[in-house]
Parts: C-alpha cells; sequence; structure tokens
C-alpha cells in the first residue's frame, strides 16, 4: 500500500513538474521569433549584409544561426567545459535581455549596425524560460549544420561504398580548433549545391586529426585538408586550405573530371 501510495505520489510530482517545464523551440517561438527569422544560410546572409546593406532580406535582427554561433565564440570559454560554457552563455543572455545595449552585443558591427537597440524583456521572460531557451540557441547552430550538411562515413564504409557505385571518397582532414574548419563547415559543406554534387559523385569522411589518424597512412600538416581517393585507393587530388562555395564546386567537378583520366595537378 505505501509503495504504491509513493508510486502515485512521485508520478503526480513528475505530472506537474512536466507542466511547467519550457520547451526552448516554444519559447523562441512565442517571445524571439517575431524578430529573430530562425535559420538563413550563411552565403545569403553574408550577400545581405556586405553588398546590399540589409536591403535584400530587410532583417529585424540577426538570426538564430548567427547568434548561435557567435554567443559560443564570444561567451565564456568554448574549450572548456560544456557545461560551464553553457551557463556563462545563459548568463549573457539573461543579463542582455533585461538590460540591452549595442555595447555588449556580440555581434559584428557589419551586422548589427543595420538593427535597433532591442527592447528590454525584464518581467516579461521568467529565469527558467530564459534557460529553456538559452540552450536551444546554444545547440541551434551545430544542429543546423547536421542537418543540412553532407553525410560524413566511417572509411571502411566508404571504400565499401565506391566499390560498389564507382563514386569518388573524399576525406576531410580537420581539428577542433581550427577556425577554417569551421568555416568550410558552416558555409560550403552546407551549401545545397555542394551538398548536392558530394551527394551524387562522392562519398564524404571526416576526421579529426588531432584524435584519430587519417586511413592509409596519410598525413595532414595543416587543417582543414582534403584528399579525393578513388576506389583503388589512388590519391586523384590533394587539397590544403580552405576554399569559398565557388571555388570548391570547381575543384569537385575537376576531381570528377580526372577519374576519367583527365590530370589537373594539385593547388
Amino acid at each position: 500500500m505505501k509503495i504504491g501510495l509513493i508510486r502515485c505520489v512521485v508520478l503526480l510530482v513528475g505530472a506537474i513538474l512536466s507542466l511547467h517545464a519550457f520547451s526552448g523551440e516554444d519559447v523562441y517561438q512565442k517571445k524571439c521569433a517575431s524578430c529573430h527569422e530562425s535559420y538563413i544560410p550563411m552565403k545569403k546572409l553574408m550577400k545581405n549584409f556586405v553588398k546590399h546593406k540589409n536591403r535584400l532580406l530587410k532583417l529585424k535582427a540577426p538570426t538564430l544561426n548567427q547568434l548561435s554561433y557567435r554567443l559560443k565564440q564570444q561567451i565564456g570559454d568554448s574549450s572548456g567545459d560544456e557545461d560551464m560554457h553553457r551557463m556563462e552563455v545563459e548568463a549573457f543572455i539573461f543579463d542582455y535581455l533585461n538590460h540591452p545595449n549595442k555595447q555588449k552585443t556580440v555581434c559584428l558591427h557589419d551586422v548589427i549596425q543595420y538593427f535597433p537597440v532591442m527592447p528590454s524583456m525584464k518581467g516579461k521572460i521568467s529565469e527558467e524560460e530564459v534557460e529553456a531557451v538559452s540552450n536551444y540557441i546554444y545547440d541551434f547552430d551545430k544542429n543546423m549544420v547536421e542537418q543540412k550538411s553532407v553525410k560524413y562515413e566511417s572509411f571502411s564504409v566508404a571504400l565499401k561504398k565506391v566499390i560498389k557505385s564507382n563514386k569518388i571518397i573524399m576525406i576531410e582532414a580537420v581539428s577542433k580548433h581550427c577556425h577554417f574548419c569551421k568555416k568550410m563547415e558552416r558555409e560550403v559543406m552546407i551549401d545545397e549545391g555542394v551538398v548536392s554534387v558530394l551527394k551524387k559523385d562522392f562519398v564524404a569522411v571526416t576526421v579529426d586529426i588531432s584524435k584519430n589518424p587519417l586511413p592509409m597512412g596519410l598525413t595532414a600538416e595543416l587543417t582543414p585538408t582534403f584528399f579525393f581517393i578513388n576506389k583503388d585507393k589512388n590519391i586523384l587530388r590533394h587539397i590544403v586550405g580552405a576554399r569559398n562555395t565557388e571555388d570548391f564546386l570547381q575543384i569537385l567537378k575537376e576531381v570528377k573530371m580526372s577519374q576519367k583520366g583527365e590530370n589537373y595537378g594539385k593547388h
């Protein structure tokens, strides 16, 4: 009898807590979405702000993917403990929402100059809501990259796939704190055109060389470095450094041509 009563109490408490639980996405939709659009590709954002001075998209405020990336880069220590970093980002967001000030912004001047100072949300958003939406924002950029970018395989799986399909393996050597790796990840490897070409003609592999060795005895002194390999494990091309979308698409085209016998040399 007592066990049954305790179980009922536990379930009741859980139900009450769940009623008061906040979804970060729900808080964003109710409190933030009217001004902050969620996701716009970086290439389109750069075109909007740099070339068109926000006249192309006419945004009211920075997008969620911009805020997510900049907050993690500018607030606290992103290389340390993640839970502590989340708390640092949450504390900044709470302070900024209650006491907005352009001097405290994490956004680039080329972006923030087109927006007025947001109105204070003091008394309009609770600490629990701030905690929920802060976690949602913290994870947003990473989640969008994972959802929209090229899909990566292990080298062993990639090798099996190219033997069957006659595609080309693209091995991308990266490292954890590589700025240009992140730039490629957020601006190029997420581009719809790049993703489409890679899906059609390539099998992508990524290796964090600070944690794991490259396959086939390959080495990379700088990151990012790209190796393009055919089903016979012959290196078709070796590219060092980041590229913009147009240049990377051209490289993919040339690698595909080299598989057919054309030799374009190395960059």
